[in-house]
C-alpha cells in the first residue's frame, strides 16, 4: 500500500460519503446548515482522518487519527438515524447504509490494531 486511496477501509469510507452527499441532496432546504451540513462533515472526516493518519510517520500517530476517524463514523451512524427517525431517509436506505457504516466501523478497527502491532 502506497498511498492512503488503496486501503480498503478509505475506499469504503469515500464510497459512503458519496452516498450521504446524494442522499442529503433530498432533505429539506430548512436543514442545509443543520443535519444535511453535519451528517456531510461528518463523512468527510472519516475519510480526511484515514488519509491524514496515513501520512504520519510514527504508528502512534496513526493511531490517533484513526481514532477520530471511528469518532466520526460513529457521528455519521447517529445522524443517520435522525434522518431515518425525522423521515428523511427511508428505512430501507437506512438500513443500507447503516451496514456501511458497520463495514468502514470494522475496518477502522483493523487499520487500528495492524497499527498498534508496529509501537
Amino acid at each position: 500500500i502506497k498511498i492512503f486511496t488503496d486501503l480498503r477501509g478509505w475506499k469504503e469510507g469515500h464510497s459512503l460519503v458519496l452516498k450521504i452527499y446524494k442522499i442529503t441532496q433530498r432533505f429539506p432546504k430548512e436543514e442545509q446548515f443543520g443535519l444535511t451540513s453535519q451528517l456531510r462533515r461528518a463523512a468527510v472526516s472519516i475519510t480526511s482522518n484515514i488519509a491524514e493518519g496515513f501520512s504520519r510517520h510514527s504508528y502512534k500517530e496513526k493511531v490517533r487519527f484513526y481514532y477520530m476517524a471511528l469518532g466520526s463514523i460513529t457521528e455519521v451512524q447517529n445522524q443517520l438515524l435522525v434522518a431515518r427517525d425525522l423521515k428523511y431517509i427511508l428505512k430501507e436506505e437506512f438500513g443500507q447504509q447503516a451496514l456501511r457504516t458497520v463495514d468502514v466501523h470494522k475496518m477502522l478497527n483493523g487499520l487500528i490494531k495492524a497499527s498498534k502491532t508496529h509501537y
